[in-house]
C-alpha cells in the first residue's frame, strides 16, 4: 500500500477547513491550522507534500507566507495551490508569479479540489524521483559530490546551531590507478561498486552519509561524531575493506585492496566552514598517504 501523502491546508474559515479535510481525507493525510502564521510554524516540524492556502486572513495573508516558503530551503520546493473567493485575474496572476502552482476560486468543486491536488502530487513525485537520480552516482549507486555538498551544508549548519560536534571523512582507495592498468576498468568499475557498498553497510545510524567524492575517492558525513568516534568508525571502515580481500598484486603496500582515510573533525565550541572541514579531511588523507597508505589520520 503506498504512504499517503500530507496535506496542510491552511484557512481562517472553520467552514471551509471542514469541507477541504472532508473533501481530502479519504485520499491523504490531512493537517489544519487558521492562519499563516501557524503555518510556518508547523512546515518547520512537518514535513508536508502540498499546501492548500487561503489568500485573505487575519496577520499575515497567504501571499506573505509563500514568499516564506519560497525563501527557505527545506518548503522551497513544497507545492502550494491558492484558494481564494477573489476572481481578479490580478490576483491569480500575482499568486502564480510568487511561485504558486495552481489557484482555485471560492466557492470551489470538491472534486475539481481533489483533482487538482491529484494532480500537483503526481508532478511531486516525479520531479522527487528526478531529483533523486540526479544525486545518485550512476555507477555505485550511492549519494554523488552534488548530493554530499548539499548533505554537508545541512549538517553544518545544524552543528554550528546546536554546537554539536561535526565530522568528516575522505577515504581514497590505495594504488587504484595501478589496479585499472592491471586489471582493466572493467574490473576497476566493479572494485569501486563492492567497495562503495561495503562502506555504506558499516552505517548503523540514519544520519550517517557515505558518497562517492569523485574517481576512487570517497567520503564521509557524520553528524554528532568527535573526533575520538569518527576514528573508530574510519577504522570500522578500513577493517570492512581489507575483509573484501579484493585482490590487488600492484599494490605498493599490500596484496589487496585497501583505503587511506583522512578526518576532520570540528572543534568544541567553534565550528569551522563546512569547505574547510572537508580540506582538512584532505590533508589528513594525504598524510595517510605519505605514512605507507592503508591508514587513518585525524586533523
Amino acid at each position: 500500500m503506498s504512504k499517503k501523502a500530507k496535506v496542510l491546508i491552511v484557512d481562517d474559515d472553520p467552514l471551509n477547513r471542514l469541507v477541504l479535510e472532508k473533501t481530502l481525507k479519504e485520499e491523504h493525510d490531512v493537517f489544519l491550522v487558521e492562519s499563516g502564521e501557524k503555518a510556518l510554524t508547523f512546515v518547520k516540524t512537518t514535513q508536508v507534500d502540498l499546501i492548500i492556502l487561503d489568500v485573505i486572513m487575519p496577520g499575515i495573508s497567504g501571499y506573505d507566507v509563500i514568499v516564506q516558503l519560497k525563501e527557505n530551503p527545506i518548503t522551497q520546493s513544497v507545492p502550494v495551490i491558492f484558494i481564494s473567493a477573489n476572481r481578479s485575474h490580478d490576483d491569480e496572476t500575482k499568486g502564480l508569479e510568487l511561485g504558486a502552482m495552481d489557484y482555485i476560486t471560492k466557492p470551489f468543486s470538491p472534486s475539481i479540489v481533489r483533482v487538482r491536488v491529484r494532480n500537483q502530487l503526481l508532478i511531486k513525485q516525479k520531479n522527487d524521483l528526478l531529483e533523486m537520480l540526479a544525486s545518485i552516482d550512476g555507477l555505485t549507486e550511492i549519494p554523488n559530490r552534488r548530493y554530499l555538498d548539499e548533505n554537508l551544508s545541512r549538517e553544518w549548519r545544524r552543528s554550528k546551531r546546536n554546537g554539536s560536534p561535526l565530522s568528516v571523512l575522505l577515504m581514497d582507495i590505495d594504488h587504484f590507478k595501478r589496479y585499472n592498468d592491471c586489471y582493466g576498468h572493467r574490473a576497476g568499475d566493479e572494485c569501486l561498486k563492492k567497495v562503495a557498498q561495503v562502506l555504506v553497510a558499516q552505517c548503523e545510524r540514519g544520519s550517517d552519509f557515505i558518497a562517492r567524492y569523485g574517481g576512487e575517492e570517497f567520503a564521509a558525513v557524520l553528524p554528532g561524531m568527535n573526533k575520538h568516534e569518527a576514528k573508530k568508525f574510519a577504522n570500522k571502515l578500513r577493517n570492512a575493506v581489507n575483509a573484501l580481500n579484493i585482490e590487488h598484486k600492484a599494490s605498493l603496500n599490500a596484496d589487496h585492496i585497501t583505503i587511506s582515510i583522512g578526518i576532520a573533525t570540528t572543534q568544541s565550541g567553534k565550528v569551522c566552514a563546512e569547505q574547510a572541514l572537508l580540506e582538512e579531511a584532505d590533508l589528513g588523507l594525504y598524510a595517510a598517504k605519505d605514512a605507507g597508505r592503508d591508514r587513518i589520520v585525524a586533523r
